[in-house]
């Protein structure tokens, strides 16, 4: 990463600026202007997210909004309602008010003096969300928007559910808001209302997880900000980026798809993070990247944006399985339009035991039957990787016995895939509620698997996630589950192995009981979108290397410590899945608040035993300054029964050694097919 000092304009930082709501609600913002806007006013860009200005976002915020204001942008960084120094409650994500709250705030950005009415969004996830959703509000002032690791669809492809499958990571997410909800406004800032305002955040943010539990069906709560009910809302011009170990990367194509003339997408090795701190690596400058969308459609400057490919992707090399990479070997490449007429699929049908390549089903039916393990996922990592930790998946080896695998046989000639592969199965199942998890791995010469995709479908979604309907046990049922989009090189003499379980804990919270599957493979195919390479691909402009503006300064005080670890207890057969995520102790030198955060989540089962499904987070914040010593701790439980999801947590807080507030909720949630 460069850092660039040196800029077009001089910048001069405003904190805090307050911006006026109608029902009189003020929220906190930091904004960055370039020298000269008085005289000259500038396109403005925001950042609308609920991550605490102050002492959460701070030395990222540092690092992209000076840079655009250093190049002749208003920039500005906004608490959410609710967050950080902002009045008001948070009590749910994307919610209408959130979305009200947006669209004045982009008419106040368009009335200041400074500004020429022009505005752009940008924001990672939360504020990817956000940038998409209010640009199909169509507020006059909006003209473009950067969306980085966010979806078009809140139910089928974000963090609670993924074909229809209840995901471990909606619990963590939860507990992640859970935290960041419960702490306090600077009291230098917001003054001695400081503790009403906190009281107010303790007793009405409420417990999201309850919430988002009871909708476990595709319903309007769902399709309230998911922009794929009507693409034709988005009116502007859409930069979206992510990366093939995020959570997200499926919603770029779609985006370019719905979006046409419109959209320009991107993706990299990436996990959760911004394409300039790309990790896995290689990183880019993403920033600069930005600048030309901004100068395009703010300024009205021909940057050649119109004449990028409509999607850049990297295109991923084999590489052996691990659960935490540096960088990603693989070279861009580009497709003009998407869907891409340089596609082709290709159908491997399945046999017992093996993927049939260039080969017909020999025509007779073979039956196979399934009953995974209740672990079997204990080495899946993270839906969605932040790079904190060993978080992305293990060698698919440590899966493989407690599923059904079919193999290829070796590969005659590099086979390179771009998009998103689908099974079709044919099946029955012995119980009213199952589920299937589908990975396709990369195996070596040596027999080391990497899995390169994977996908989930609750049976019982198999027509529709809005209506499911439970299974009639024995009775055959044709399927198809479609995997995460990739873009990803066999090398020759590698095999291809499609690996199903009927569980994948505690990626995903398994079905209500044990199920057994019966298989009938002359149903089944797996079915690859198979690329073509391009000649233009060697002759792709490369990115610049990543720069930003300079970060704030910060002191460590004590280290962090990131690990995943599996235990298993072999006298009681008990499966634990621990992730730690210390983040240790930090001083923001411009603020002087001093920073700590612990984050321990377990995830555990015992023998086969479905009832005994447990996930725990505790999260432990404190923020110090002088005699200012503020501590939080929230902590969530979430186990079921069959009939029922069982939902615990609690909240603690404190001034000092005294705590000041303590709550408990318990909640029994009727399962709905899930």
């Amino acid at each position: 990463m460069r850092v660039v000092t040196d800029f077009p304009y001089s910048v001069e930082c405003h904190d805090p600026v307050w911006i006026p709501m109608a029902d009189g609600v003020e929220l906190c913002a930091r904004l960055w202007l370039p020298e000269g806007t008085h005289e000259e006013p500038v396109p403005a860009i925001l950042e609308y997210i609920p991550y605490r200005l102050r002492d959460g976002s701070a030395s990222r915020d540092a690092m992209h909004h000076a840079y655009f204001a250093g190049h002749g942008y208003a920039s500005l960084r906004v608490d959410l309602r609710g967050s950080g120094d902002s009045g008001g409650v948070l009590r749910d994500e994307y919610l209408e008010q959130e979305l009200a709250d947006g669209e004045e705030i982009l008419r106040w950005l368009a009335a200041q003096p400074w500004c020429s009415g022009r505005v752009g969004m940008i924001g990672i996830s939360w504020g990817g969300f956000n940038g998409l959703q209010l640009a199909a509000r169509r507020p006059p002032e909006l003209q473009a928007v950067v969306t980085v690791c966010s979806t078009d669809d809140r139910y089928s492809d974000d963090v609670h559910y993924m074909g229809g499958c209840l995901l471990g990571d909606n619990l963590s997410w939860a507990s992640t808001m859970f935290a960041f909800n419960s702490l306090p406004p600077d009291p230098s800032i917001v003054g001695e209302r400081w503790r009403r305002m906190w009281h107010d955040r303790l007793e009405n943010s409420g417990l999201w997880l309850a919430t988002w539990l009871e909708h476990q069906h595709r319903d309007a709560y769902w399709q309230h900000g998911s922009i794929c009910e009507d693409f034709s809302r988005v009116q502007v011009p859409v930069l979206a980026a992510s990366g093939w170990a995020d959570g997200y990367s499926n919603a770029v194509k779609r985006l370019v798809e719905h979006l046409p003339e419109l959209c320009k997408g991107m993706i990299g090795p990436w996990s959760h993070k911004y394409p300039h701190l790309g990790d896995p690596g290689p990183a880019i400058g993403f920033l600069q990247e930005c600048l030309r969308w901004w100068d395009q459609y703010l300024k009205g400057q021909d940057t050649g944006v119109d004449e990028d490919p409509a999607i850049r992707l990297w295109m991923q090399d084999s590489i052996p399985p691990t659960t935490s990479y540096h960088t990603r070997p693989g070279r861009w490449v580009a497709e003009p339009s998407w869907p891409s007429s340089n596609i082709s699929i290709r159908e491997l049908p399945l046999a017992p035991g093996r993927l049939l390549v260039d080969a017909e089903h020999p025509g007779q039916e073979s039956t196979m039957t399934l009953q995974s393990p209740l672990t079997c996922g204990l080495f899946a990592g993270k839906w969605c990787s932040y790079a904190s930790g060993p978080d992305l998946a293990h060698d698919q080896r440590e899966e493989d016995g407690g599923a059904l695998t079919f193999d290829s046989p070796p590969l005659e000639e590099t086979l390179e895939i771009m998009g998103a592969p689908e099974l079709e199965l044919e099946l029955a199942a012995d119980r009213p509620v199952a589920m299937i998890a589908v990975r396709l791995s990369d195996v070596a010469v040596d027999d080391k698997a990497t899995r390169v995709t994977y996908g989930l479908l609750n049976l019982t979604h198999r027509e529709t996630h809005a209506a499911p309907t439970p299974l009639e046990p024995g009775k055959r049922y044709r399927v198809r589950v479609k995997l995460n989009d990739v873009a990803q090189v066999f090398p020759r003499g590698h095999r291809l192995r499609i690996s199903l379980s009927t569980s994948y804990w505690p990626l995903a919270w398994p079905p209500p009981e044990k199920v057994r599957l019966t298989l009938y493979d002359l149903g089944s195919s797996l079915y690859l979108p198979v690329r073509a390479p391009r000649e233009g691909d060697a002759g792709l402009v490369t990115f610049d290397e990543p720069e930003a503006a300079a970060t704030l300064a910060l002191t460590r005080l004590e280290p962090d410590h990131h690990n995943w670890l599996v235990h298993r207890d072999l006298a009681q057969d008990l499966s634990t899945l621990e992730v730690i995520n210390d983040r240790g102790r930090y001083r923001l030198e411009d603020s002087g608040i001093e920073v700590q955060t612990n984050i321990i989540e377990r995830y555990s089962s015992q023998n086969d035993d479905f009832g005994s499904l447990r996930g725990e987070t505790l999260w432990t914040r404190s923020l110090q300054r002088g005699d200012w010593n503020i501590t939080t701790v929230t902590r969530t439980v979430l186990t079921s029964n069959t009939q029922a999801f069982l939902l615990h947590a609690t909240l603690d807080a404190y001034e000092g050694e005294q705590r000041i507030y303590s709550r408990n909720w318990d909640y029994t949630i009727p399962r709905q097919l899930v």
